[in-house]
């Protein structure tokens, strides 16, 4: 692991619990899960976000041709779990060159989402429309997932939200026109229900998109 601890919303610096508070603290947004330090991309660390996720940990299954996972982090303590997870995955973007893509779950107002999407506020709700039809749908675990293509997000990347076990989901995918890719009908696997087949799952190089 790398560093210490910092507040998912923004990334500054975080308080631990102690005599006067009994959660972790930022000066900006006060109580928060703490993002963890970055975990280099191995099938070992992912295995540990795993193991104290609260919330699903989600990962194309199989990954595209070419793909490979590049990356994992959590907000979340030991005695809270984890409750908000990013997994990072690289390869041949649609339209050529590579594409990056990050998918997160997390709880209501944990902000882990909306800060790798460049958005303000914490979720997604009021950067997507769902009284009109969604713009693209996943599969995950199983379940055909409506997402919202996320308005207000940087011109150098596609965002898209929406619902999936009770919590949000968020796609993120660079460069913008690399979204294409969400529109193939991906297949979302939770890797908590995942079998020992993980163990071959292929891993590059660590992406940068979850140090931003």
């Amino acid at each position: 692991m790398r560093g210490e601890p910092s507040c998912p919303k923004c990334g500054g610096r975080v308080r631990a619990p102690g005599l006067f508070a009994d959660s972790w603290q930022c000066d900006v947004h006060g109580a928060v899960h703490p993002l963890q330090p970055v975990i280099p991309p191995s099938v070992e660390a992912l295995s540990v976000v795993v193991h104290r996720a609260k919330v699903p940990v989600w990962m194309p299954w199989p990954l595209p041709v070419g793909w490979l996972f590049t990356g994992v982090a959590y907000a979340g303590d030991d005695r809270s779990g984890g409750r908000a997870t990013a997994v990072a995955c690289s390869g041949p973007g649609p339209l050529g060159g590579i594409g990056e893509l990050l998918l997160i779950a997390e709880e209501l107002g944990v902000g882990l989402g909306a800060r790798y999407a460049g958005t303000d506020g914490l979720d997604p709700g009021p950067h997507i429309c769902v009284d009109k039809p969604p713009q693209t749908k996943v599969l995950a675990a199983g379940r055909p997932t409506p997402l919202w293509h996320v308005s207000d997000a940087p011109d150098d990347r596609a965002v898209f939200a929406g619902e999936a076990r009770g919590l949000w989901l968020w796609a993120i995918v660079w460069p913008e026109q690399s979204g294409l890719l969400m529109y193939d009908e991906l297949v979302l696997t939770d890797l908590r229900d995942a079998g020992a087949e993980v163990e071959l799952l292929p891993c590059g190089a660590l992406s940068p998109r979850l140090l931003s």
